[in-house]
């Protein structure tokens, strides 16, 4: 059996999991599945998948799992009766977590006789399969390269580095992307519907700045390896200046502030830090904990 046919085992059967396994059945892979609930596996099973009764038998029915549960107290309620099975072969795991349990089950696995991979998901459930979306993934590379035909059929599989922390990690740093991006958006959206702009109106003209805004994000990043912020485009106290015509804006309109506040205080930080005349990427050294002595 080539890699693009490798037989894969899906644990775990919510919207994520069951669009995982459904991924790698439109694939050609073998796939067996479980969930606590086995009522879930239907539309799989009629699509092709083997349902197991137990985690034990799923696991030994491939040489690869995938899990994706909803914690990892669910994760090892799950592996811990099937942790013999594991030995000799590949667990790769796509529940959400932090960068601390990464490492506790990389060491679990390892006990195990298991390999191990660490995974994020960087889509929503129907985004899966979707070569533009991405699946970012840590720990060894032998695992990962051995595995990356399979990990295609889910998406563009990224790897991060040895440390099996830095998928979730990754995870939450780009979350937090996610959510400021959508929330300054949000804040920009009341901030003209407030003249009775709609948002299918203001949103084209917000996507085509964020490109501009990708183009700073470019620059600034060596500047923040370096330690060095060359003020030469905007410097923070213009910035602070900038700010507050937006909160003065959204103030006369009624639209909630918190996140403008939110983000002059930072700048405000950094200006009394000594960085006023240097551009807006020297805000993190005050979002940085302290160097030490």
């Amino acid at each position: 059996m080539n890699a693009e046919q490798q037989a894969v085992t899906v644990l775990g059967l919510g919207s994520m999991g069951s669009a995982l396994a459904a991924a790698l059945l439109d694939r050609g892979h073998p796939t067996t599945v479980w969930n606590r609930s086995p009522d879930k596996a239907r539309p799989l099973v009629e699509r092709g998948a083997r349902l197991a009764a137990t985690p034990q038998e799923a696991i030994d029915a491939s040489s690869l799992t995938i899990a994706c549960v909803l914690d990892y107290e669910a994760l090892y309620t799950v592996l811990d009766p099937a942790a013999v099975d594991l030995a000799g072969r590949t667990l790769v795991n796509l529940t959400s977590g932090s960068p601390e349990q990464a490492h506790e089950a990389v060491k679990w696995a390892g006990s195990q006789g298991a390999d191990y991979l660490d995974g994020a998901i960087m889509t929503t459930p129907p985004g899966v399969g979707d070569p533009a979306m991405m699946f970012l993934y840590s720990g060894s590379r032998q695992v990962f390269e051995t595995h990356r035909p399979t990990l295609t059929a889910l998406g563009d599989p990224l790897y991060l580095g040895t440390d099996p922390g830095l998928a979730s990690l990754y995870d939450a740093a780009l979350l937090g992307l996610m959510w400021s991006t959508m929330t300054g958006w949000l804040h920009g959206t009341a901030l003209v519907g407030a003249e009775g702009t709609p948002a299918g109106d203001f949103t084209p003209v917000a996507i085509r700045w964020l490109t501009a805004v990708a183009g700073f994000l470019t620059t600034y990043a060596p500047q923040v390896d370096a330690g060095r912020y060359p003020g030469d485009d905007a410097t923070v106290d213009v910035q602070i200046a900038a700010i507050d015509h937006l909160i003065h804006a959204a103030a006369a309109r009624g639209i909630d502030n918190a996140l403008p506040e939110l983000l002059k205080t930072a700048m405000e930080k950094a200006a009394a830090a000594g960085h006023g005349q240097d551009s807006y990427a020297s805000l993190i050294e005050v979002l940085r904990p302290p160097a030490r002595d």
